[in-house]
């Protein structure tokens, strides 16, 4: 399973969309994007989740190097984080759906369970 998509972009670019795309995830608690993009989110989201989890000063540290906002760095670890505290993982589903209207790319629904 672990592999990265490469997603056709720069790294730094890859980077930065994966980063605001688990920020959103974080906000609204699910987002409508590409399959490819939503698994690539998946993987960080789950790890975020994870640290938050933890909960210590090191976690938080670490979360905050990747997210885009202080305030979502406080809802992951005050409101996410304890929800998931008695499960082992798995915290962030992708769900297929219709193609996109414009190019037919194979769209997904990425949630937190």
């Amino acid at each position: 399973m672990g592999h990265k998509s490469r997603l056709n972009r720069p790294t730094d670019q890859r980077q930065a969309m994966v980063r605001s795309l688990v920020t959103s995830l974080f906000i609204h608690e699910r987002i409508e994007t590409t399959e490819t993009r939503a698994r690539e989110a998946q993987r960080l989201a789950e790890h975020l989740i994870t640290l938050a989890r933890r909960g210590d000063l090191h976690a938080r540290r670490q979360a905050a190097a990747v997210l885009y906002d202080k305030q979502v760095l406080k809802k992951l670890f005050d409101v996410i984080g304890p929800r998931y505290s008695d499960r082992a993982g798995g915290y962030t589903r992708v769900l297929k759906l219709e193609p996109r209207r414009g190019d037919g790319a194979p769209m997904a629904l990425l949630e937190l369970v």
